[in-house]
């Protein structure tokens, strides 16, 4: 009888046990596909000068205010203050468990975790902090430290941080020094690379119940700064802490270089420029290719003083351009944003504002194998889209599609001719030089800006939708009202932007997904809600083989180049960056572009 107790125990755990998924051997760093670019004894990422002199100071600017330090909360999340944690600045004071190598599509490599296992089915991952790995006031970083990280996230975090516990069966402390997480049916191919971004918190420097209110008090994080001056909406300043834990971690040796980093606050893009021009800002990134050449006519550029570089990068560019916003019902008609998206003349703003010197964006994957340009859709596309049937018009499916191109003129009659049959298709008519909708009112819409730029682009749209009689306002607001314009979703059209990557991923659910249309802070500023477009991420996110993920991918690209929900406007192939000559960077430029952290201040 012992016996047969003792092989049924036996026999229950070892069922149990098969049924947990299978950990493989702990690795250095984690990829989306294929194999990590580089192996488990690299010293450090390629783009990065290892021997970097430490020391100094530099100073950012930016245009807008902040009222908040905590960039987890939806209160104040788009007037928090820059640096805490930055994808252009660096993650100076919060990081996550692994961090991003830029010069791979999609691969992470250790950092508050210097190890990880996950399953071949990726259904769980368990990751092995550093034992180094400690916060700004000496604490260790523990495995209650990012049970707590997810807790507080998910009652009083921000999207896209709360929605994570919503793909996880079980999160669990495994040992002294690992976590586990076990993921369920919500999950999908990129979620163990999506939890290895997300930033940790310290359990004892956090009060769970007042999270979610705004904070000007310093943060503690366990990154290589800590804030050392908060000036509300208009400066904040980073200081170096001598002690921090990574500093002899590969994945950020060359990283983080100065001794003190200060970010300023500007009302708008010309104080900015000023502020360059006058040795306070150490940058200026201006995207405008003439105003830029413009900008560089002063003295200190003209002694070498100030230098003006391009940088070539492997990526698709951002896509800018005037968004509509389509929870209106003035937008709810894609038939009206085609019509509206042809009376943007690329060609006669190129030539008399931009000399010449941008391109035209159409895919919001251009200048990549992810484009649906120049790729006619094969049979898994074709399988895709079979259930939406007509999606998808013929030449954005071959592969052919282009937006009219005008003679350059501002006066071609033929392309307003177009735009105004697709108009009239879908019941508007013109009374008195007045365009009128289906129900006879007049339609026009407004059009918010931020910036002088921004209202020289809008002035350009105004100008053509007014020849169709459509009545067009501008209206200015400062960084931080639009930014609460955006964030209530309180708007006609706006202009903005969608930055892409070699490897999109589950920001595009966040980006285009029926889910985020009507929430509050979403950054699905155009209320995208279709099921096609929700079948081609998800289709995306389940991808096994790069021909799966690419053909996914071209499925989305169609389906938002058919879409018309925004009007791109044009874009320049290269990076250009004007810095004083008191800055230097690494050789080489990883295929995501320059990265700030990792430049340096010359010795004196």
């Amino acid at each position: 009888m012992g016996r047969v107790v003792v092989w049924l125990i036996a026999a229950i755990l070892f069922v149990g046990l098969s049924l947990q998924p299978a950990l493989s051997e702990p690795v250095h760093a984690l990829a989306m596909q294929g194999e990590p670019a580089l192996p488990a004894d690299y010293d450090h990422f390629n783009y990065v000068n290892p021997d970097a002199p430490k020391g100094g100071s530099i100073t950012y600017c930016v245009v807008g205010s902040f009222d908040n330090l905590n960039p987890f909360i939806l209160r104040s999340l788009r007037t928090t203050a820059r640096g805490m944690m930055d994808q252009a600045f660096g993650n100076l004071v919060f990081e996550p468990l692994m961090q991003r190598n830029y010069d791979e599509a999609f691969s992470l490599y250790g950092l508050l975790a210097d190890a990880a296992d996950m399953d071949p089915e990726r259904k769980s991952i368990e990751f092995h902090l550093d034992p180094r790995a400690k916060w700004s006031d000496g604490e260790p970083v523990t495995p209650e430290d990012v049970l707590f990280t997810y807790d507080v996230f998910t009652e009083k975090g921000r999207p896209p941080y709360s929605d994570r516990m919503g793909m996880i069966a079980k999160l669990e402390k495994t040992g002294a020094r690992s976590v586990r997480f076990t993921f369920n049916d919500d999950a999908n191919r990129e979620t163990p690379l999506i939890i290895a971004l997300t930033p940790i918190l310290p359990k004892h420097a956090f009060n769970k119940e007042t999270f979610d209110k705004t904070t000007l008090k310093p943060l503690i994080g366990s990154g290589p700064y800590t804030v050392a001056q908060v000036v509300p909406g208009q400066r904040i300043v980073f200081k170096r802490n001598p002690d921090y834990w990574g500093k002899d971690v590969p994945s950020k040796r060359g990283f983080d270089n100065y001794d003190q980093i200060t970010i300023e606050y500007f009302l708008n893009a010309n104080a900015k420029q000023e502020a360059f021009k006058k040795g306070i800002c150490a940058i200026d990134d201006d995207s405008d290719p003439v105003k830029r050449e413009r900008d560089l006519d002063f003295p200190a550029f003209y002694r070498g003083e100030v230098m003006a570089e391009t940088f070539d990068t492997g990526i698709p560019p951002v896509v800018n351009g005037f968004l509509f916003n389509t929870r209106l019902p003035k937008f709810s008609n894609p038939v009206v944003r085609r019509a509206l998206g042809m009376l943007y003349d690329f060609e006669w703003a190129n030539k008399n504002l931009f000399g010449g010197k941008y391109t035209r964006t159409m895919s919001f994957w251009q200048n990549s194998e992810l484009s649906a340009l120049g790729h006619p859709a094969g049979e898994k596309e074709k399988a895709l889209l079979a259930p939406y049937p007509g999606r998808v018009p013929a030449d954005v499916m071959d592969g052919t599609y282009r937006p009219p191109v005008t003679d350059g003129s501002g006066q071609d009659r033929k392309v307003l001719k177009t735009a105004f049959e697709l108009l009239k298709s879908a019941g508007y008519t013109v009374q008195d030089g007045v365009m009128l909708d289906p129900e006879g009112k007049p339609f026009g819409f407004e059009i918010l800006t931020a910036s002088q730029d921004e209202e020289r682009l809008a002035a350009i749209y105004q100008r053509a939708l007014a020849k169709l009689g459509i009545g067009v306002s501008i209206r200015s607001l400062e960084g931080d009202q639009i930014q609460s314009r955006k964030q209530r979703l309180d708007f006609d059209v706006l202009i903005g932007s969608s930055a892409s990557s070699l490897s999109p991923g589950i920001e595009q659910r966040a980006r285009w997904g029926s889910s985020t249309a009507k929430k509050e802070g979403s950054f699905n500023l155009a209320g995208v809600a279709d099921p096609a477009v929700d079948a081609a991420i998800e289709a995306m996110l389940r991808a096994r083989s790069k021909e799966d993920y690419v053909a996914a991918v071209r499925v989305l690209d169609r389906l938002l180049i058919s879409g018309n929900y925004m009007v791109p406007t044009q874009h320049n192939n290269q990076q250009w960056l004007a810095y004083w000559n008191y800055l230097e960077h690494p050789q080489k430029t990883p295929i995501y572009g320059y990265q700030l952290p990792t430049w340096w201040r010359k010795p004196k």
